[in-house]
């Protein structure tokens, strides 16, 4: 996500509450059957699109990462941007909660990997001069007051020719049934108030903000989530969870 809540000004596109609250959360993000079980199994399945995603943009073998750079925006304590490293990316994660960050640390120290892990919104984070071949948006947008904007502010920073790789949930009343009642207030795999009904992003939303950018929509893929056993799978479904590909021309300035 972006920045710590001492720093943000007015005009930040995130909500301190949400800061404060993945603040608290920091210590649990590697506990794998603690309160962020659910994203460590949708990570799991997700690891393998995105690694697709990228291997079909560049032309390598799937998993063959070597010198790409790849910005997680939102990254929280780092469970995507670890395995993108061990592949071989030069990775830099971004993230509003400085105790996230201070949790990504710790864990990619300990495993050998070397990740920069930076606190801060996109705009600030990021340095100017900066740019990115992959520039992931993952669960992070539905935590934001302004998602042209924060869409806007990342996209700044992707390379042409580069890949965006966007996941959120859509508002509709099947996920505030699944997402929000079903998985916060029934079965409790996530901790109440994780997620607000009204700031969820509709996939034509987040594709507009991304048309704004000058990015060409590529695939839409829907995802499904059983608490009960906690499993997840691919589905054709957009009504809960999805995730979107976008590609930015090669001849198109940052």
């Amino acid at each position: 996500m972006t920045i710590d809540e001492r720093s943000m000004t007015s005009s930040s596109t995130i909500r301190s509450d949400e800061v404060a609250r993945f603040n608290r959360l920091a210590a649990t993000w590697w506990n794998r059957t603690g309160p962020m079980r659910p994203l460590h199994v949708v990570n799991d399945l997700r690891l393998g699109y995105v690694l697709d995603q990228i291997a079909q943009r560049f032309g390598r073998p799937v998993g063959a990462l070597e010198g790409l750079r790849i910005a997680d925006v939102g990254c929280g304590a780092g469970l995507m941007c670890e395995p993108l490293a061990a592949r071989g990316a030069l990775v830099v994660g971004v993230d509003a909660a400085a105790n996230n960050i201070a949790a990504a640390q710790l864990h990619s120290k300990a495993a050998g990997l070397n990740i920069d892990y930076r606190v801060g919104e996109p705009d600030a984070a990021l340095h100017d001069d900066e740019s990115f071949d992959v520039l992931l948006l993952l669960e992070v947008v539905e935590h934001v007051d302004d998602v042209p904007a924060f869409v806007r502010d990342a996209l700044t920073h992707l390379a042409p020719g580069g890949l965006l790789l966007a996941s959120t949930i859509n508002r509709t009343l099947r996920s505030y049934l699944a997402a929000i009642v079903g998985a916060e207030m029934i079965f409790r795999v996530l901790p109440r108030g994780t997620h607000h009904w009204a700031q969820l992003v509709r996939p034509e939303e987040l594709e507009q903000a991304a048309a704004a950018c000058g990015l060409v929509p590529g695939e839409r893929r829907g995802m499904a989530y059983l608490p009960v056993v906690h499993r997840a799978w691919w589905t054709r479904s957009l009504a809960v969870n999805y995730i979107a590909s976008f590609g930015k021309p090669a001849s198109q300035q940052i």
